[in-house]
């Protein structure tokens, strides 16, 4: 899929862009406000907030006032006023600096699956037995079909983003429920304990103590 990268700090877009380009995004690099307003053709935006001359407020309501394309905005500002804003602007999504390209990459993704995007198409992901296919929802175990209910499926896929990673419950609950989760997270161990019973192992699902969840499979 092709994604707009908006920074102008080329030690953060250089490094950003080339993992993205591993993670098979087609990027195109911006530097300015009005360089991202003239861009066409793409179907996802990061988008920095300190520009050097439009201010990124701005970008992000002019590029929601005529698409619908994804915007998750990159900013240095963490107040809750800010977080409000920007989504009122009409923003996915926020990630502070700094932020790391895991978290980035699964925010994208969670972004990806709200919005029904099929950019958000990839080869299906193998874990061991363990098949995800994004595509059709389909998870199948040592070619065995698994029925799983929507927010099941959402969950095993994030946690597969990354296997072996672990996720914090927060990080879990805001990409997989919504985007800026503020409640109990009890309904994270429900569905846990139902994929576990579901893959037939509960060592497919690792519980990290004091800190969340990883997929790692059967040993």
């Amino acid at each position: 899929m092709r994604l707009l990268l908006v920074e102008d700090d080329d030690s953060i877009a250089v490094p950003l862009a080339s993992g993205l380009e591993r993670e098979g995004f087609d990027v195109e690099h911006v530097t300015s406000g009005a360089e991202a307003l003239a861009a066409a053709g793409f179907e996802f935006v990061l988008l920095d907030l300190g520009l050097p001359d439009i201010d990124g407020n701005e970008v992000c309501r002019r590029l929601r006032a005529v698409s619908e394309v994804p915007i998750i905005v990159v900013t240095a500002r963490g107040e809750e006023i800010d977080r409000v804003l920007l989504l009122e602007l009409g923003a996915d999504d926020y990630v502070v600096k700094p932020f790391g390209f895991r978290e980035l990459l699964a925010r994208i993704r969670a972004v990806l699956r709200r919005s029904g995007s099929r950019a958000d198409v990839a080869a299906p992901t193998t874990v061991g037995g363990l098949l995800i296919d994004r595509r059709t929802r389909r998870v199948t175990l040592d070619e065995e079909v698994v029925e799983l209910t929507p927010k099941e499926f959402d969950l095993l896929a994030f946690l597969a983003d990354d296997p072996g990673a672990v996720f914090d419950r927060q990080t879990i609950m805001e990409s997989v429920w919504d985007a800026h989760w503020y409640g109990p997270t009890k309904t994270l161990d429900v569905h846990v304990a139902s994929l576990r019973k579901k893959l037939g192992d509960p060592e497919w699902i690792e519980t990290v103590r004091g800190v969340g969840f990883r997929l790692v499979g059967p040993r």
